[in-house]
């Protein structure tokens, strides 16, 4: 099992992009957040099969619903004990 640390940038916040990703994260089963930082951008910490966290990367970089990103630094880190994959405020 993997876990990835994502800072997404771009018109992110405001157009419904962390309830998005949560969605496409626990259809592919993965565990994690998507949180608003006071920069404008979004964290996504997500944990799960490598396979399935590569399908969530292409779906950010896409910019899901009316979101439209410009940047998305990728970081690996340790696994976390997450029991889902929830929106955090």
């Amino acid at each position: 099992m993997k876990c990835i640390h994502l800072i997404v940038s771009g018109r992110v916040q405001g157009v419904f992009f962390r309830d998005n990703t949560r969605k496409k994260a626990l259809e592919l089963g993965l565990k994690g957040y998507a949180k608003n930082l006071p920069d404008g951008n979004v964290e996504v910490v997500s944990q799960g099969d490598e396979i399935k966290l590569k399908e969530l990367i292409d779906f950010i970089n896409k910019g899901p619903g009316i979101a439209k990103v410009n940047d998305v630094k990728i970081k690996y880190k340790e696994s976390e004990n997450f029991k889902s994959f929830e929106i955090r405020y």
